[in-house]
């Protein structure tokens, strides 16, 4: 289905996640973190979009665990930054599919 972020249309699934990675920008990021209450977006948060971005593309499974052990953030500053769900969150804001392992 299609939803007008940040000005563009783009596609999303029923939950709201972007289903063409291609679509998102920073633009999209800052209002999908709106949405989701985690407020303006951080040199911090970025690195993590960034991270999840990269590991998506390489088809790796993200866990909680694994971002806390890639060197980008720990487990507790995921939490922070991304209050209520960090993963799924995180994976919202950075365009990118839910986990697998997100309710």
């Amino acid at each position: 289905m299609k939803k007008t972020i940040a000005g563009k249309e783009v596609d999303v699934n029923e939950e709201g996640y972007l289903t063409n990675m291609s679509e998102w920008n920073e633009q999209i990021a800052a209002e999908i973190a709106a949405e989701e209450g985690v407020g303006t977006l951080t040199d911090a948060h970025n690195k993590v979009l960034q991270y999840l971005r990269q590991q998506q593309a390489a088809g790796v499974a993200l866990t909680i665990r694994g971002v806390g052990k890639s060197g980008v953030v720990t487990i507790k500053e995921l939490y922070d930054l991304f209050p209520g769900g960090p993963l799924k969150k995180s994976s919202k804001i950075a365009g990118i599919p839910k986990p697998v392992g997100c309710i």
